[in-house]
This record gives structure tokens, C-alpha cells and sequence, in this order.
């Protein structure tokens, strides 16, 4: 398996109210229009479907993408596997609270590439899970929190 880790990010947001809005992939899909639009991410990437344990979607040279959450363990790791993929491969969120309203947000991926296919698409893997990494700090968790909470 070869590992890919995002770089850490900060953000302004309690880790309750963090990983309750990320355990439930719902809540991605309620406000995937106020994520910061990528255009050649979002060229690339389409027909998002999202449920509370699982979505999919696909990507133009790759086919359809789905990936399901396969452990929870609550405030700290939600870990997802791919379902359907060319690639095996999972993820995983890793969350630390700083203080009562700081989190600490960091993603890695393993993946099952051989060496040949791991030279062509590392780059491409890093800078991807870098942009996942920069859109879930930038979710306005306490406003889902509050949705979530009524």
C-alpha cells in the first residue's frame, strides 16, 4: 500500500460539531453548493450521490467512484474504503481538538498502485487529497451544527 497524507489544517470549529457534520455524508451533499467551486476539479468530477454512510460519483477518465464509511470512531478517525473503484484504496479523517472550539483536520489514503501506475499518479493523488483536505476546512460547520441540531 502506498500512503498519501494531507497537510494539517486548523479549524475555528468544536471537534463534536466537526465530526458529527463529516460522520453523516448527507450533510456534504446539503452543502456542496457552498463549497469553493475548482474548476478543473469540477471538470473532472460529477454526479455526486451522497446517503449517510456512502457516495459516489464520477470521474471523467477514471469511471464511477464510491466509497463507503467503514469505522467511526467518534471525535477522532472516520475512516471510508472504496466500494468501486479501478484503484483499491481508503481514507481516512483524522481529527485532534486543540482547544473547545479548535480541531485539527488531516487525511491520508492508502492505495493499491503498482510501481508504474504509482510514478504516473502520485502527483496527481497528493494534489487531490490536498484540495479534499482544503474543502472540509473550509465547511461552515457551525451553521450545519446548528441545522443538525433542530
Amino acid at each position: 500500500m502506498t500512503e498519501f497524507t494531507s497537510k494539517t489544517k486548523h479549524l475555528p470549529h468544536n471537534v463534536t460539531t466537526v465530526y458529527e457534520i463529516l460522520s453523516d455524508l448527507n450533510n456534504i451533499g446539503k452543502i456542496s453548493n457552498l463549497l469553493p467551486q475548482n474548476r478543473d476539479l469540477n471538470s473532472k468530477m460529477q454526479d455526486y450521490s451522497f446517503d449517510r454512510d456512502s457516495c459516489s460519483f464520477t470521474i471523467n477518465s477514471l469511471g464511477n467512484i464510491r466509497i463507503s464509511i467503514v469505522e467511526r470512531e467518534p471525535c477522532k478517525t472516520i475512516k471510508f474504503a472504496s466500494d468501486q473503484s479501478p484503484v483499491d484504496f481508503d481514507v481516512q479523517i483524522h481529527l485532534e481538538e486543540t482547544s473547545p472550539q479548535a480541531t485539527q483536520l488531516k487525511l491520508t489514503l492508502e492505495a493499491e498502485l503498482n510501481p508504474m501506475l504509482k510514478q504516473m499518479v502520485a502527483g496527481i493523488i497528493q494534489n487531490g487529497l490536498e484540495n479534499i483536505a482544503n474543502i472540509l476546512a473550509n465547511i461552515p460547520y457551525e451553521t450545519l451544527g446548528k441545522e443538525h441540531q433542530n
